[in-house]
């Protein structure tokens, strides 16, 4: 509960806070998921721009829930600081849609302030006021009659006020609800439609919570004003089609390139963020070079593409019924997952595959498609595709799959009888299952977890960290095998690459046959450049 200390009276004598204080933070985020889920679908009906896909109260419940979970989260004597911070990161993370990325970035602002204040009327007022810098500042084109200008009303509101803590709150809740009301004049869409901006709406419940914590002046629902007739969007025009949104781990300056490069591609773009956490949002027509931008700025994950059309579109596609992807780094390695059955992806040693080719061969893999990226680089750009391919229509699972080894292991279970979730599980089950490792001549010195190597240099490798430097390519690739190995090892794959490559597999092959007769060893030419073996063990 919110500390009492320094209360006023408020509305009807409730006894109204003076600080916002770590608990009253937390009252809010809670009071203010609930109100807007119980006003959701109100929110949803008013939806007409910047698309009409009916989920603005959705997305922005969805993103104050994250808030107020993150908050759950923490201890009950956690203070000012670290609450707000939680706030809008939660916030960041969680946040959905256009509204809901405007939302978080608009938390953020304000914890920029608060978390450092005693949360007083003027530190509310001066929170309130960088809320609206900030969200408008993450738009790339602000549009008014939206929840822009709700931020921008609560701020010129406040901004010359000196009263205490609830009389910021209280001006402020009255000036999102006349600005609410207006946005119908500021936008053709609105007018035409007799509705208020949904967003808008959605805003105006948080601000009206925010004064209802502060107040004690609670409500069982917020007025959201209804439709004057029924919602007819206009007829869609050709703008872009898919909603593109993603977390991207970058630095400041890669993200204004990347803010560059979106707004050429499309529209609605909003990036909010930062110390190096982004949360991404822009409509676009070609979703995987909205993507691909966010590959070469950073790494971008939890990617969510949405069409902005018909619920499910269908794509022409050669192929149909249960097929498999394999990204493949070379062709030799491409063959070998043709030989099994899959619809290869090459891809250039040490960079991902294009998304266009990504979704090219899902198309003709099938209508249920697993995908194997084989690779942590590959990963983003198969899930971009899937959720591309599932918008048209396919089932898409994208399989934890980080080396060539686990691929075919995954490949070697795939039955395309099983029920597609059963033959996934499987193929899961046998990725997991398969430990991944290989040889590297090192081109270059760099500190290992091994420690110091330099160019020249044999590295072995086993999942992903270095775990022998050596002088002679036989000595260390025969001892890295050893080490994968244990006593209930029963199959161990070896993927030669190009160069000394296929002599180096046959001898591990020699060496694990006379000390581990028990083992199946299986020997495949990938003429992989750069990493002389690739090593599997099941």
């Amino acid at each position: 509960m919110a500390s009492d200390s320094g209360a006023t009276s408020g509305p009807g004598g409730a006894v109204a806070l003076q600080v916002l204080d770590a608990a009253a933070v937390r009252r809010w985020s809670r009071v203010c998921a609930e109100a807007l889920g119980r006003a959701r679908a109100e929110i949803d009906a008013l939806n007409v721009f910047p698309v009409p896909d009916g989920d603005t109260g959705t997305n922005l419940h969805l993103t104050m829930l994250s808030a107020a979970e993150a908050l759950d989260d923490l201890p009950e004597d956690a203070g000012t600081e670290v609450t707000w911070r939680t706030l809008a990161h939660g916030a960041l993370l969680g946040a959905r849609g256009n509204s809901g990325v405007i939302l978080s970035q608009a938390l953020r602002g304000m914890a920029e302030v608060l978390r450092r204040a005693e949360g007083g009327g003027k530190d509310l007022r001066d929170g309130l006021v960088r809320a609206s810098e900030m969200a408008r500042s993450a738009v790339a084109r602000p549009v008014e009659g939206t929840v822009l200008s709700v931020l921008t009303a609560v701020a010129g509101a406040v901004q010359n006020t000196s009263g205490e803590l609830a009389e910021v709150a209280a001006r402020a809740a009255s000036a999102a609800r006349t600005a609410l009301i207006r946005t119908t004049g500021q936008l053709d869409v609105l007018a035409r439609n007799g509705v208020v901006d949904a967003g808008a709406a959605g805003l105006t419940v948080i601000v009206e919570s925010l004064a209802a914590v502060i107040t004690r002046s609670y409500a069982d629902r917020y007025d959201v004003p209804r439709p004057a007739a029924k919602v007819v969007p206009a007829e869609k025009d050709a703008g872009p089609g898919y909603e593109v949104m993603y977390l991207l781990e970058a630095g400041d300056t890669a993200v204004e390139a990347l803010r560059r490069e979106l707004d050429a591609l499309g529209d609605s773009l909003v990036v909010v963020g930062g110390e190096g956490l982004w949360n991404v949002h822009v409509h676009v027509d070609d979703a995987g070079a909205a993507v691909e931008a966010g590959m070469r700025a950073g790494r971008p994950y939890r990617v969510k593409i949405v069409y902005l059309g018909a619920p499910a579109r269908t794509h022409r596609r050669a192929g149909t019924g249960r097929g498999v992807v394999a990204v493949a780094a070379g062709a030799e390695i491409a063959a070998l997952f043709e030989s099994a059955g899959a619809v290869a992806v090459r891809r250039t040693p040490g960079s991902a595959p294009t998304l266009a080719a990504v979704l090219d061969a899902v198309h003709a893999a099938g209508t249920e498609v697993a995908v194997l990226p084989n690779d942590d680089g590959a990963y983003a750009v198969a899930t971009a595709a899937a959720e591309i391919a599932r918008e048209e229509g396919t089932a898409v699972a994208v399989l934890p799959t980080k080396a060539t080894v686990q691929g075919l292991s995954a490949l070697a279970v795939h039955d395309p009888l099983r029920r597609f979730d059963d033959d996934v599980v499987a193929m899961t089950g046998a990725a997991v299952h398969t430990r991944h490792g290989h040889i590297w001549i090192a081109d270059r010195e760099a500190m290992t977890s091994a420690g110091l190597c330099r160019s020249g240099d044999v590295v072995g490798v086993i999942e992903g960290d270095v775990a022998l430097i050596g002088s002679a390519v036989e000595d260390v690739a025969m001892e890295i095998a050893s080490r994968m190995l244990s006593g209930s090892s029963e199959l161990i794959t070896l993927i030669a690459g190009s160069g000394p490559g296929p002599t180096l597999a046959e001898t591990v092959r020699t060496h694990l046959t006379t000390h581990r007769p028990d083992l199946e060893v299986t020997v495949y030419t990938g003429g992989q450049g750069g990493y002389p073996l690739l090593i599997g063990v099941e």
